[in-house]
């Protein structure tokens, strides 16, 4: 039995460098407060809020390095309690996505763009691809034993990338609906 972490991932922020300056100031930089488990990637010390039509998510958490695209990752519980449209994508597929408003500490930055639920999705290495039996971009369902609530979770993602480790990643709903916690096991099933 082939296992791997399944990891919570909880609201986050992507920002371009640009919309980091207009929240933080000019010639801003992203301060690290803990490494992630996906290569060079990090939770900032940097937070802002992400702004709805029905209310607001304080305090969210920007994680870096900044990219090509500003993209907002909220569980589909969060977009709604605010007021946006998050539909079920890939990290960077943003075209089309829910829009809303970040507020900084020195500015605001209004997204036509960006907000998104992430699609559930295991990172893997070629080699971790090899062993598994699968391959970029495959769709498996993925076993997920707990105490009191163990579930199958279908549609699962394969991205396969030299820069990954290999991880799962469900977001808060999909966590809290599996009673997920620190080093919960996944196999594939076919």
């Amino acid at each position: 039995m082939k296992q791997f972490i399944v990891e919570t991932s909880a609201r986050h922020v992507h920002v371009t460098k640009e919309d980091l300056e207009t929240l933080f100031g000019e010639g801003y930089e992203l301060h690290v407060k803990k490494m992630l488990s996906q290569p060079g990637q990090f939770a900032s010390e940097e937070r802002v809020d992400v702004v709805g039509p029905k209310k607001t998510l304080a305090n969210v958490s920007i994680l870096g390095p900044v990219r090509s695209a500003t993209q907002v990752e909220l569980s589909l519980t969060d977009a709604r309690s605010i007021g946006v449209t998050a539909p079920i994508r890939e990290s960077g597929d943003i075209e089309g996505s829910g829009a809303c408003k970040l507020v900084g500490p020195k500015g605001e930055v209004e997204i036509s763009q960006g907000v998104i639920a992430a699609k559930r999705h295991i990172h893997m290495t070629p080699a971790d691809a090899a062993e598994y039996g699968v391959a970029d971009k495959d769709v498996v369902s993925v076993k997920v034993e707990t105490n009191g609530r163990s579930l199958v979770f279908g549609d699962v993602v394969v991205r396969v990338s030299e820069k990954f480790a290999l991880a799962m990643h469900i977001d808060t709903d999909e966590s809290n609906a599996a009673c997920a916690v620190n080093g919960t096991m996944g196999e594939i099933v076919k």
